[in-house]
């Protein structure tokens, strides 16, 4: 199974520790994190189930390139990096 890591400024918002999860894209992997917790999924997902702008995600240190559709393979062994964009100065 694939490792999902949450950065530390996303679990300051939202309960979400590092897991495991089966699927072979970033879309099954999250949807398969999502089913224990739903509010993660409307935090990291807009409504059209895309991801949000302010957030990014890396599979095995590589950005996903399919935003809206996920579609980035996931092989069983990844590391899987969700964050959220910080900005300011």
């Amino acid at each position: 199974m694939a490792r999902v890591t949450f950065t530390s400024n996303l679990r300051r918002h939202v309960d979400c520790a590092t897991v495991e999860a089966k699927g072979q894209t970033v879309r099954e992997i999250l949807n398969n994190v999502f089913e224990s917790n739903d509010r993660l999924r409307s935090y990291i997902l807009d409504d059209q189930a895309a991801l949000r702008k302010h957030m990014t995600i890396l599979v095995d240190g590589k950005r996903v390139s399919d935003l809206a559709g996920l579609s980035d393979v996931v092989q069983p062994k990844s590391e899987v990096y969700v964050m959220q964009a910080l900005s300011g100065g």
